[in-house]
């Protein structure tokens, strides 16, 4: 029984349209489907139907997350934990909650973010043959990330939402800053063994403080700069470096207020691993190691 990796994110967007032509354009996304108030999209080098799902509503942010299992069977063990522990869980058929969707079971964190368990999304392909491959497709659009990455959430109580992933799915904690007075001011957890693929800090419950996507090294952080700048898209923090993972990144925000990461590097995690800790002297070099001072502005503006 095992969570692999995040699934996809589903973002709500006040201007459809809008939405589409950036993550389309600028991110370069590929569209999969759509419906009457819905875009599917995914990264070039994912299999799955859909990564990012634009839903239109009067206002931005998360509507919900979904995480990627790797048996059938792992729902329903994850299902009958989680309702022992009291947690209320709804089921999705394949197809029911939207085309190429897989069979999923449906869940609240105690910061009220919904979370989703996933299995058996429609495969679409990479746009790469699978015999004797290119290591790239010819003719993308954009920055065109290889594939969604992680998420970074605000709660009120970090702490419980990391009990939360611990104690009944199976995340490991790798990182932390934690306050002068004892309570943890922020939480880095992964399932993939990678530094992270989900991470929260204090902040009011269920926002959305940005989702990343993964890129291949730091020339790639310089494309997609570039890549923002010639559309007009505003960059919040040039590349630089976290302290806090050791990857490196770059961030803005789409149109209608999203905040997007583009994100690389970073160490692999095996388990059983102590969790490093920032202190709160030193949560400005966690964040941006360069910089070395908080940015009050990246910490408490989000969606």
């Amino acid at each position: 029984m095992s969570i692999l990796r995040l699934s996809h994110v589903e973002i709500r967007v006040p201007d459809l349209e809008l939405a589409t032509a950036y993550y389309s354009e600028v991110v370069g996304l590929i569209e999969t489907g759509r419906d009457a108030s819905r875009v599917f999209l995914k990264c070039w080098d994912e299999h799955q139907h859909h990564s990012v799902v634009l839903t239109l509503e009067p206002t931005h942010g998360l509507n919900h997350f979904g995480f990627k299992v790797t048996d059938a069977g792992d729902l329903d063990e994850y299902q009958a934990r989680l309702e022992a522990a009291g947690v209320a869980v709804r089921r999705y058929e394949a197809d029911e909650w939207a085309p190429g969707h897989g069979t999923s079971i449906r869940f609240t964190l105690p910061s009220g973010h919904e979370m989703e368990l996933v299995y058996g999304m429609q495969q679409v392909g990479n746009l790469l043959p699978q015999t004797n491959p290119p290591p790239r497709p010819m003719g993308l659009v954009g920055i065109a990330p290889p594939r969604v990455d992680h998420l970074f959430l605000t709660a009120e109580e970090v702490d419980t939402n990391t009990r939360f992933l611990v104690e009944h799915l199976d995340f490991r904690l790798t990182e932390q800053v934690m306050g002068d007075d004892g309570f943890q001011i922020a939480s880095w957890l992964e399932v993939s063994h990678r530094s992270h693929d989900i991470a929260f800090i204090t902040g009011p419950n269920g926002g959305l403080h940005h989702f990343a996507f993964w890129v291949d090294g730091w020339n790639d952080l310089r494309t997609a700069a570039d890549t923002c700048v010639y559309h007009g898209v505003s960059i919040e923090m040039n590349p630089t470096r976290h302290g806090v993972t050791r990857g490196q990144c770059l961030y803005f925000f789409d149109p209608l207020g999203n905040r997007n990461e583009m994100f690389t590097g970073g160490y692999w995690v095996d388990p059983g691993a102590e969790p490093i800790t920032w202190t709160e002297a030193e949560m400005g070099r966690a964040m941006f190691y360069y910089d070395g001072v908080v940015n009050q502005q990246f910490l408490t503006v989000h969606s």
